[in-house]
């Protein structure tokens, strides 16, 4: 809290986060909303006037500066510029913040959606030089004095301590974390298809059968060929009629060559759904088109996280953000990054399994190729992995693909099956089908892409009428993680292709 000013008018100033500074009898000088502002917007980035350790102890701290100036992490001190030391104190704030070494300044950002005419306020730690007054709650008795390095105002430095550990590291790692404390946003995936023009479909070979002994022949075949792969494990292969019995086959563009020596009729395509029935009348519409199974899973209730599996998300999340901010500050390239990690509940220390997480960030810049975005990167990582091996290891063969050298089946361009795929940005509409056609389990984003994104900004790929997959969309709280990076490092033009 600033000194107490006489009431005074205040100075003209509206920065273009709408931001105001006005003029109270009980707490002089303070930062107001002139209109809305959303959570999670920032607000102010202030540059900082930095002092060296001996002139600030030989000058500095006899004057009022003393209640303004924090330690830098070279040992000086400094004192933020613009609208950084009129934010008056409040316990719980409105507004954190943290500093930023690289441009020397400090980023204010709102925790909360802020009203018009509200103050926009700070905490200032528990050393205050000041009593509270009537707005504000008194401080526990039992909180320690610390040395804060602010003279009072420590919240910087705690603040920055506390984003870049991991929130999740303690407590018990089993527990389920409620809905509302996730640090991510699901995106609810589209209606069931429970009417008849909303039944997803895709194109089928079928065969009829007109000799019944000549099925068991034929299943045996398709297992031999290769055409028993996962695209089309949602369906029976067979359809039995009064007078007829068929047989489906393959969702292949061209017919495959049925065994001369059945002698059976030429096969034609149908439509068949392209995905399995969650509910009855689903089940009743779609096994109209062709038979299909049933999976009734409680698809309202969403899958839980425990602690533990956020502390795997949280350190994936904060490794993609780094190797982004990384990529731009080192390599001048987009700041983009995308990681698949090593799946969750697999020991990451493992050396047998170290080759299980892949992470690239965009090239289009060094490449000059303006294909070589960091999601498309980051499978092919995956891809040139998976085409490489020869043999299992070990017997361990945890992406569940087939290696033998020349054994090409169907199925295996499958990548991501069970694969959580963490990106920076909301990923554009190529990448989104690069992660469709992947069979990606779920994919987890920090910035939305409006204008470009393919997972819900201009439009969601996985939910598109004749897709044949569907993954979990989440987005990533900006507030829940490692802020150890301002929002100008991660900045691009939404008209951009993440």
């Amino acid at each position: 809290m600033l000194p107490a000013e006489s009431p005074a008018l205040a100075p003209e100033h509206l920065n273009n986060t709408g931001c105001t500074i006005k003029v109270t009898a009980d707490k002089g000088r303070g930062v107001y909303a002139s209109r809305p502002i959303p959570r999670n917007t920032t607000i102010e980035i202030s540059p900082v006037l930095l002092f060296n350790k001996e002139e600030y102890e030989n000058h500095g701290k006899y004057t009022v500066l003393d209640h303004y100036t924090f330690k830098w992490p070279d040992s000086r001190m400094a004192l933020a510029l613009g609208l950084g030391s009129l934010f008056n104190h409040s316990d719980p704030p409105n507004v954190s913040y943290f500093r930023d070494t690289q441009t020397e300044s400090i980023r204010y950002t709102t925790t909360r959606d802020i009203d018009t005419g509200e103050e926009l306020c700070i905490y200032y730690g528990h050393s205050l030089w000041f009593s509270l007054g009537d707005n504000n709650s008194s401080l526990p008795e039992d909180k320690p004095e610390i040395d804060d390095g602010w003279g009072g105002l420590s919240c910087v430095d705690e603040i920055n301590d506390q984003t870049v550990s991991n929130p999740y590291e303690d407590g018990d790692p089993e527990e389920i974390v409620p809905e509302e404390d996730l640090p991510f946003i699901r995106y609810k995936p589209a209606p069931e298809e429970e009417d008849a023009e909303s039944i997803r479909t895709m194109q089928a070979w079928v065969v009829d059968v007109p000799e019944p002994q000549h099925i068991t022949t034929l299943l045996k075949w398709i297992k031999q060929t290769g055409l028993d792969g996962p695209e089309m494990g949602h369906l029976k292969r067979i359809r039995k009629k009064r007078s007829s019995t068929s047989l489906v086959l393959s969702t292949s563009s061209e017919p495959p060559e049925l065994p001369a020596e059945l002698d059976l009729p030429a096969p034609y395509q149908l439509p068949v759904p392209t995905s399995s029935a969650l509910t009855l009348p689903s089940l009743n519409l779609k096994s109209a088109l062709w038979p299909t199974t049933y999976t009734p899973r409680r698809k309202d209730e969403p899958e839980p996280w425990t602690r533990d599996k956020l502390r795997w998300a949280w350190n994936a999340m904060k490794k993609t953000v780094d190797f982004a901010v990384e990529a731009r500050a080192k390599n001048k390239e987009l700041p983009i990054a995308a990681y698949i990690p090593t799946p969750y509940g697999v020991d990451e220390k493992d050396a047998e399994l170290s080759d299980l997480s892949f992470i690239a960030s965009d090239s289009r810049t060094s490449t000059k190729h303006p294909l070589r975005h960091a999601s498309i990167n980051t499978i092919r990582k995956l891809a040139d992995y998976h085409a490489s091996i020869e043999e299992p290891k070990d017997g361990l063969d945890p992406l569940e693909v087939d290696k033998t050298a020349g054994d090409v089946r169907n199925g295996t361009n499958y990548l991501l099956t069970d694969r959580t795929f963490f990106v920076t940005h909301e990923p554009c509409v190529m990448c989104s089908m690069s992660l469709l056609h992947s069979r990606a389990k779920e994919v987890i984003y920090l910035y939305p892409m409006a204008k470009t994104g393919g997972c819900g900004g201009c439009t969601c790929l996985p939910m598109l009428k004749g897709v044949n997959h569907r993954y979990s969309i989440f987005q990533w709280k900006l507030d829940k993680i490692s802020r150890n990076f301002t929002d100008e490092d991660l900045t691009l033009d939404q008209t951009l292709d993440a």
